[in-house]
């Protein structure tokens, strides 16, 4: 008598293969969105941390801290981190002497866990100094620093600045009369690819080598901007130190809605803007420390609504 063998043919085998791949496919994309939507969780909890960080220093000091000290040297987050559990790392900044010098290293190079954004990349220079992902609200002008007085200054007659943290700043709760549940603190900012030998539209600064007067004209500009032309790189290394107070490194104007170019122009004008590696659109922490998701398509009067503390602006509930 013939003895039969049991066993899978080779066709059997390959259908086999192919459901396994297949539902393999399928899975991936769902691990992928499990881990981003941590990932967003995380980076919208940092947000939030650091806006009761503000809170909590403002009941202190009765005011929020400056967007870049009156020295032109410290950022918002030099004096945030004493009140974000790194006590450690506060006392040992020395705000007399200058963010980078040799006595401020250790805090120049210290990496604050809460300043970091989780689904971005690091491709900067080892030696940037601490990384973060975590921009203050300038506001809707493009005037970097305080409004001079002198006449002969080119920036003599540019509108101050609207937001809640900029060169000198000293706003309280009372001067956001825009109220702080619709008042932008702050929101995230890609780091930079840390050379300009290359252009990454996404996350450089650039450079259109042109003068506007207003925040329309600098939109304009910023993205007739030839982000393929490396001749336009004005800073690559974004998003370090964040014991700098800098428009590349700590606060980020609303002058372009976000995830849109960021520019700089002569003599000291500035548009950088928000942006992130979610799908869609930014976290962003208001006044008040509620976290809201914005949408890249969110119209340019609204984002701008958003950032100013005092234009009186209607704000939407579904922006």
């Amino acid at each position: 008598m013939k003895r039969s063998r049991t066993g899978f043919t080779l066709v059997e085998l390959l259908v086999v293969i192919a459901i396994i791949g297949m539902l393999v496919g399928l899975l991936l994309p769902a691990i992928q969105a499990a881990r981003e939507s941590a990932r967003r969780s995380s980076c919208q909890n940092n947000l939030h941390q650091m806006a009761i960080a503000a809170q909590n220093y403002h009941d202190v000091k009765q005011v929020f801290p400056p967007g870049v000290s009156a020295s032109g040297s410290y950022s918002t987050h030099a004096y945030l981190v004493t009140f974000m559990e790194e006590k450690n790392v506060a006392e040992r900044i020395d705000f007399k002497l200058a963010y980078n010098h040799a006595n401020n290293l250790f805090a120049f190079n210290y990496q604050v866990p809460g300043f970091r954004c989780p689904s971005d990349m690091d491709l900067l220079p080892a030696d940037a100094g601490g990384r973060n992902n975590y921009y203050t609200n300038a506001g809707t002008t493009i005037l970097n620093g305080a409004v001079p007085t002198d006449p002969s200054n080119g920036n003599f007659g540019m509108p101050a600045q609207t937001g809640i943290y900029f060169a000198k700043s000293a706003v309280k709760i009372r001067d956001v009369i825009d109220g702080t549940s619709k008042t932008v603190a702050f929101s995230e900012k890609l780091l930079g690819d840390g050379t300009n030998a290359i252009a990454s539209r996404e996350s450089d600064t650039f450079q259109p080598g042109t003068y506007p007067k207003d925040a329309d004209e600098a939109l304009t500009q910023c993205r007739a901007t030839d982000t393929n032309d490396v001749s336009k790189q004005g800073q690559s290394i974004v998003g370090a130190p964040w014991i700098r107070g800098y428009h590349s490194t700590t606060y980020y104007y609303h002058v372009l809605p976000p995830n849109d170019l960021s520019c700089m122009y002569p003599p000291g004008r500035i548009s950088t803007t928000a942006g992130s590696r979610h799908a869609g659109g930014v976290n962003t922490a208001l006044v008040d420390a509620t976290v809201k998701f914005v949408s890249d398509d969110v119209s340019v009067p609204v984002w701008r609504a958003l950032g100013s503390r005092n234009g009186k602006d209607i704000v939407p509930v579904d922006y």
